[in-house]
């Protein structure tokens, strides 16, 4: 049950942020300018351009994963457990995310509904694995430590491919928040793997020499 709510929590949260600052984001933009289509940018569009980037999304299914994921917990009930709070925090954030823009927008449910069902059926198939991952990123060793470079290494590889914005100013902007924040996730993660090992081989090298020498004081 508490896997439950803290998922559909997360999502819904995540999914209302989203919507009401795309909304805010909206109300900035003066799209009737040519010089605002062409180069303005917003503090708020920028926020917009990044929360409804597929990295952020599929980061929130991970990072739910990673949260529901009790400190040592391994196997199949992790896999388990993350994979169902990213299904349901990407269901959840559908939902709110179309309630939001329905009441904002005073629209019939209809003109959602048909966007929403494609988006859920994507949240069951992509949800689960991500969730996956989110658990994986408690785990030590090298598995975990690729749980965790996914989203940031994921954020990268989207600026290329696909970069957000409207106009260039907004796609420049947009590429460099998201490669500043994660060339400094990555170093973080990669920083904590390096001494989490040093201290495993450490702490295994001397394990042996106290049992020797206890041996030898009898």
């Amino acid at each position: 049950m508490k896997i439950l709510l803290s998922s559909l929590a997360a999502g819904a949260g995540f999914g209302a942020a989203t919507s009401l600052v795309n909304a805010i984001s909206h109300s900035y933009a003066d799209l009737e300018s040519s010089a605002y289509t062409t180069s303005g940018w917003s503090v708020a569009e920028i926020m917009s351009v990044l929360l409804d980037s597929g990295w952020a999304w599929a980061g929130l299914a991970v990072a739910v994963g990673w949260l529901v994921t009790r400190p040592g917990e391994r196997g199949a009930a992790a896999l388990t457990h993350g994979a169902a709070a990213g299904v349901l925090a990407l269901i959840a954030a559908v939902a709110v995310y179309g309630a939001v823009d329905i009441i904002r927008n005073d629209a019939p449910i209809a003109w959602y509904l048909p966007e929403a069902i494609v988006w859920w059926i994507s949240s069951v198939i992509l949800g689960g694995p991500l969730g996956a991952v989110g658990a994986c990123a408690r785990q030590p060793g090298v598995l975990g430590l690729l749980a965790r470079l996914t989203v940031p290494v994921g954020a990268t590889v989207q600026m290329i491919l696909l970069p957000p914005g409207r106009n260039e100013v907004v796609r420049v902007i947009g590429q460099t928040v998201v490669w500043t924040a994660a060339a400094v996730s990555i170093g973080i993660v990669v920083v904590h793997y390096l001494f989490a090992t040093r201290r495993r081989r450490s702490e295994s090298a001397d394990r042996p020499a106290s049992t020797s020498t206890k041996h030898s004081s009898t």
